[in-house]
């Protein structure tokens, strides 16, 4: 890749020898473009302007199971689910004023848009043919590859309140 980069664009590029170069000149053709600093940028987090966890009750913790095949019936479980909120609410931190929004991740060309025009129509029948099962003219998504079994719910109730009486803020 490095190579063919090299021949393409700059016949005098550095080889495998001097990556380093190399680095320099590709960063040197986009960085008037990219958006994306040079060097890292470390803020440390002030957990306190972070939202607060949501409750984890025996409803939202079916829910997650149910939608994601993942279970949480066990501390380690919540405390994974917990943890990945915690860094999803970080997100909230990020100051996006003045940024705009990303429209494609090709950011360095033209992306054109076709007119949109209807070349063809009443196709209904062919296009739901190729669908493995249909249900009044939609598609049916397959299930998930593994169901959940059933459970006892008191169970999972008394790892929610041995949790609750253990957790720690951050």
């Amino acid at each position: 890749m490095q190579r063919m980069f090299c021949k393409l664009l700059l016949p005098h590029c550095a080889t495998k020898s001097q990556p380093v170069q190399t680095a320099h000149v590709f960063r040197a053709l986009y960085s008037s473009k990219s958006k994306v600093p040079d060097k890292p940028m470390w803020d440390s987090i002030n957990y306190d302007k972070l939202p607060k966890l949501p409750d984890t009750d025996l409803a939202l913790v079916e829910q997650l199971e149910r939608i994601s095949l993942v279970e949480f019936n066990n501390e380690a479980g919540l405390v994974r689910l917990r943890d990945a909120v915690k860094l999803a609410n970080q997100m909230h931190l990020v100051d996006t004023e003045g940024v705009e929004p990303l429209d494609t991740v090709l950011e360095d060309r033209e992306c054109y848009l076709r007119r949109d025009e209807v070349t063809e129509g009443n196709c209904v029948d062919e296009v739901m043919s190729n669908a493995s099962k249909v249900e009044e003219q939609y598609f049916v998504a397959p299930p998930g590859n593994i169901p959940m079994k059933k459970r006892d719910k008191d169970h999972l109730s008394r790892v929610l309140d041995s949790k609750a009486d253990t957790d720690d803020v951050v």
